[in-house]
Parts: C-alpha cells; structure tokens; sequence
C-alpha cells in the first residue's frame, strides 16, 4: 500500500489489478465507480480528501511525460498498459477532481468470442469477414461503451497478413494480428498552446505512407473529409468507428463532420461522397443487461433526390426478456446485398442462404 501510495495509482491499485472492472470513474473522494460486466456500482474505495485524488492525477500524467494544473486543467493520455485516462481539476470540475479510466484486456476479444458472448450471430460474422477480405469500405457506429472498438479489432482480423495498414487513433489502443502495422496518434498542444497533431493531419500524412488500408480508430472532426476522399480514391477496405444513435444517424454525423472541416461544400457533395465512400454501416447497442449486440447491418444503396438510401441486410430482433437477461434473435431480412456481385469479382463467393430468414439467425442472449 505504501508503494502504490507513494509511486503507484494509491487507492486505485486493487481496482487496476481486477481484470473484471473494464471502466473506473472517480467522482470525488468519496465517490469512486467501476463497471464490470457492463453495470455501473459503486465502490468502498476512498480517498482522503481532494487534494489526495489530485496528486494521483499528477503522478499519473508525470508518469507519461503530461502535466495538469490551473493553466491547463484537463488531461487525456494512455497508460502503459494501454488504458485510457481522462482527468480534470477545478475550476474544470467544479466540486472535486475527476478520474476516468477506460481500461482494456491484455488481450482483444477475437471474432469466435464475440459470437459465444451474443455480440452478433455466424451468419453476420461470415458475412463481415467476407466483406472486409473483399476491401469493402466498414463504417461502425455506436454510443459510447457500445464495444465499436472491440468490434473493430474483431473485424481487422480478417485483413490479409501482406497488406499494409495503417492506424490512426486519438489513443492507440487497437491491438492488430498483422505484421505489417504501423500505429500512428493524435498529440494535443502543449502549454504553450503548440505542437498539436490532429487526426486529420495524420490521414493526410498517412496517404504519403503507401497504405494498403487506412483504419481511424474513431472519426470525430474534420478528417471526416479526408478519410471519405481516401476511400473515394483507391484506398478500399478502410474500416472506422463514430458515435451515432443508429445506422443512419451515422451519415448525418458524418456530413456534418465534414463541415467541420471548414470546406464550403454542397449538401449533395457530401452525401454523394459519402455514398460513394462507404459500402457498409454496422451498427451497436449496449443493452440494459450490458450484453454488447449488432443490432444493425446494413448497406448504402445510393441516393433517392438528396436521401442517402440505407437497405437492412441483418437485425437483432428483440423478444423480451428472462429476469434481467434480453432475450432476441439475430436474422436476415431477406435482402440481397448489392455489393455480393463485387465481392464475387474479388473470389468472395457467398451462399445465398446466409441472406435467407431460416440461415441467418442466431441466438441474441449470452
């Protein structure tokens, strides 16, 4: 204890070494968080007053080389192992000093244990691995603690080991099977208010990288405009995440990302790149029962006036539920996705009957 007090994350320590807790939040001494299995609860875990949760902040960001004090009180960096750190001082935080960490495994779930979890049936995992082999462009959308990331990584594994990919994340948490990686973050200013390194800087840079695939980890500003113009322009197979309240709540967000990026461009400019640009939108829900599912698969058709044209090929169908535990099925509406006939030029031969009501459901509850 004295260690961990004096070097260490202090109290925090016990909840770092529980390989059950995926989130710790820090409210103030007297109100520390976690989640596990997907439910919030609340913890015996204290500090002694303010200023001891703010010397943790301190230490934790001198450990990676960031500071945080009245001039700059918000800090966001990564952990050795990976974990994603968030903290804020007064007069940020108005009551006390907060602490978030996002915190991930040793090792990524792989696509068999997301299936065993209920995150998405055999049929809808074929047909992703499919996709992404055939270099369709992946768009997954979801809210926050959704398992995007998680789903991402699972989907990278079915990218080609002599490929080059290139990552780019604003905290570099993808953990990739392929040799040919190369792993690129976003910097924010420092004191001084320079050297920031945005996420739109590193696509730019990374299309001078002669990448086979470029992967941003989550699509939040203007590189929006960027990533759709290196999809639009021979960079196939590129996979990314942003947050949304459905499939096409996705687009719109990415349209208006797009502004962002300060270009005056026509509504319809975008959507057409858009459309263009992205063959496939996966989207994920967490569940009150904290079950991470697809809830969605669908494909980009094209455009109907100014409408971007959305058709559902796979759907979580709730049922009810058994006690806390959200009881549904996974199934194909019966549609025929378009793009089968380009996969099929790229040697994805895919069955038919995955696309059938009777072959292409599956449990829904873990």
């Amino acid at each position: 204890e004295l260690a961990e007090e004096t070097l260490g994350m202090g109290p925090l320590s016990t909840l770092m070494a529980d390989p059950a807790v995926s989130d710790i939040l820090v409210n103030g001494p007297d109100a520390v968080w976690v989640e596990r299995f997907g439910k919030l609860e609340k913890t015996t875990v204290r500090f002694r007053d303010a200023e001891h949760v703010t010397r943790v902040i301190e230490r934790i960001a001198a450990r990676v080389g960031r500071r945080i004090d009245q001039a700059s009180p918000m800090v966001d960096l990564r952990l050795a192992d990976g974990s994603r750190v968030n903290a804020t001082i007064p007069p940020v935080s108005i009551d006390y000093p907060t602490l978030s960490i996002r915190r991930f495994g040793r090792r990524r779930l792989r696509r068999s244990e997301l299936i065993e979890l209920g995150m998405m049936s055999e049929s809808m995992e074929r047909f992703l691995d499919a996709a992404v082999r055939a270099r369709q462009n992946v768009l997954i959308s979801g809210g926050t603690g959704a398992g995007k990331s998680t789903l991402l990584g699972a989907l990278a594994e079915a990218i080609p080991n002599d490929e080059r990919i290139v990552t780019i994340e604003d905290t570099a948490e993808l953990m990739l099977d392929q040799e040919h990686v190369v792993r690129l973050e976003t910097r924010p200013q420092n004191v001084e208010g320079r050297g920031a390194i945005s996420a739109r800087d590193l696509v730019v840079n990374a299309l001078r990288m002669r990448p086979t695939r470029i992967i941003v980890g989550e699509v939040r500003a203007g590189e929006a405009l960027d990533m759709l113009q290196a999809m639009n322009t021979g960079h196939e197979g590129s996979l990314s995440t942003v947050h949304s309240n459905s499939a096409r709540d996705a687009l719109a967000r990415i349209e208006t990302m797009v502004l962002m990026a300060g270009i005056e461009l026509p509504s319809r400019a975008i959507r057409e790149q858009i459309v263009n640009a992205i063959d496939l939108v996966v989207h994920v829900h967490r569940f009150e029962d904290g079950v991470r599912r697809v809830v969605g698969v669908s494909e980009i058709t094209g455009m109907e006036g100014t409408t971007p044209l959305l058709q559902e090929i796979f759907r979580f169908q709730r049922s009810g539920r058994q006690g806390k535990r959200i009881v549904g099925e996974f199934v194909a509406t019966g549609v025929i996705p378009r793009l089968v006939e380009r996969m099929r030029e790229r040697n994805e031969i895919l069955p038919m009957t995955w696309f059938t009501k009777a072959g292409g459901g599956g449990p829904g509850h873990a």
